[in-house]
């Protein structure tokens, strides 16, 4: 029986598999050669690949329009990117070059439109769904972008009390038609610490607030109804329940408001978090497009708009960081830790605040025997490791002796969504541990694959400054 890690991933699961590959015994991830990127930048090193953000988009929308055909469907899909699980503008620009919508969570959403307006990225039939809670400052910068023009804004109320700060900057202004939407909150599943999402507004209070605050005022537009469940899109009783509750509500309203034509899924559609993941997204996606269609038209109610507002599904695959195991310390009989070279806390939040999971791979050493590991992060808390699930099982990769001339180098994948947001790129880390640089790789106007260097690892001078202290460039 082999116990080469190279025989282990082979027989344990469909490998190679979409974005990983073996070539000259190294990892490659989308064909990206990464032991070039290590000799090329060394690590760490967080790596984006923009192609595959197209093809997400593309997939998803070609999977609605086979399910809109298929069913007879007569209303059109949108897709919008959710601007929070990544802002970075090399992200922003892709994701607009497939001439998707996009959905805000702040005031500061706000500016980034405005930005991408006045470098000719976006124009003002740009469809922006406007979530989160919303104070003064976020309301006062929607109708600043909707008095410039943007027509195609939605207002999703998260709250009764925003419409009465709403009316109350407003006051008896007329700013044409504003376009509203309702976010709904839903049951939460029966493992939540909650009963129900502190999210939208109770389906007990909807309609009367529908009729009493919005259709009286002839500035709004009651025009979407928005859901949003936690554990995502799933096939699950849980997730057809309460996607069911909205339907039914949806039809409910669009008796009482006509202009209600747009039914908005939010986010939620997976991604790959580990090697075996088996997600039917056609199956899910054409059963939405029934559903919706079936009960529609046993009431006789056009078929809604659809939107959906995927985040995670948009970046997530495109992202991995790379790391060296810098020392493997055996800590007793039965553990054995790889320490890498920065900090996992910092830099993949997720994994420990929420327990995400994401593919773990070694870049080299596919050859070598296999054993059981903790990955620890170079900071002094307790709680910077990874393992591979929550009851805290250790990860299968190669075994290496420090005596080799190569280091062993690892890799986490699809940590492009969230990961920088939540950590605070470029801001104080944990220990002062420094943000890893990026790199980009994209295609050139001539087809080839490049690689560039976005942006550097942080410096202490670029610390220092943020702490208020004096910082010379050629800080220590």
């Amino acid at each position: 029986m082999s116990n080469k890690f190279k025989h282990l991933i082979e027989g344990s699961y469909q490998f190679p598999q979409e974005g990983f590959k073996l070539k000259n015994g190294n990892l490659q991830f989308h064909d990206v050669p990464l032991n070039q990127l290590i000799k090329k930048y060394g690590t760490p090193f967080k790596l984006f690949y923009l192609p595959k953000v197209t093809k997400q988009i593309d997939k998803a929308r070609d999977l609605f329009s086979q399910a809109i055909n298929h069913h007879n469907y007569n209303g059109s899909y949108h897709y919008c990117y959710c601007t929070k699980s990544s802002h970075f503008s090399y992200v922003m620009k892709k994701v607009l070059s497939r001439g998707v919508h996009l959905e805000t969570s702040s005031a500061f959403d706000i500016s980034i439109i405005d930005a991408l307006y006045r470098s000719g990225d976006i124009d003002k039939a740009l469809r922006v769904i406007h979530n989160g809670y919303k104070n003064d400052n976020y309301l006062l910068k929607i109708i600043e972008l909707h008095k410039l023009g943007f027509e195609n804004l939605v207002l999703v109320l998260d709250s009764t009390e925003e419409l009465v700060r709403l009316k109350q900057i407003l006051k008896n202004e007329e700013i044409g038609t504003l376009k509203i939407g309702i976010r709904v909150a839903i049951d939460e599943a029966p493992q939540s610490p909650y009963y129900t999402s502190r999210l939208g507004i109770r389906t007990t209070e909807v309609f009367e607030f529908c009729q009493q605050e919005i259709l009286a005022d002839s500035r709004f537009s009651f025009e979407m109804l928005h859901f949003y469940i936690d554990s995502g899109i799933k096939d699950s009783m849980y997730y057809w329940d309460e996607f069911q509750k909205m339907l039914s509500l949806y039809i409910s309203l669009k008796s009482l408001s006509p202009s209600l034509h747009c039914f908005n899924l939010g986010g939620g559609l997976p991604i790959r978090n580990h090697l075996s993941f088996d997600y039917d997204y056609k199956q899910i996606i054409s059963e939405i497009v029934r559903k919706i269609k079936l009960t529609c038209d046993a009431f006789g109610i056009a078929h809604p708009d659809i939107y959906s507002e995927f985040g995670r599904y948009t970046i997530g695959e495109s992202g991995a960081i790379i790391f060296e195991v810098l020392e493997q310390k055996k800590q007793n009989e039965q553990e054995t830790w790889y320490i890498v070279d920065n900090s996992l806390m910092n830099t993949l939040p997720d994994s420990w605040s929420i327990k995400e999971k994401f593919i773990v791979l070694p870049v080299n050493k596919w050859q070598n025997d296999y054993t059981r590991i903790n990955i620890g992060g170079m900071s002094c808390d307790h709680s910077d490791f990874y393992n591979s699930e929550q009851l805290n099982q250790q990860i299968l990769l190669p075994k290496y002796s420090q005596e080799e001339t190569e280091p062993l180098y690892l890799g986490f994948f699809h940590t492009g969504a969230y990961q920088d947001a939540i950590s605070g790129y470029g801001g104080i880390k944990h220990c002062l541990i420094p943000a890893p640089k990026i790199i980009i790789i994209d295609y050139d106007e001539e087809g080839n694959l490049t690689d560039r260097l976005y942006r550097d690892e942080q410096s202490p001078s670029e610390m220092l400054s943020i702490l208020g202290y004096s910082a010379p460039d050629d800080a220590l």
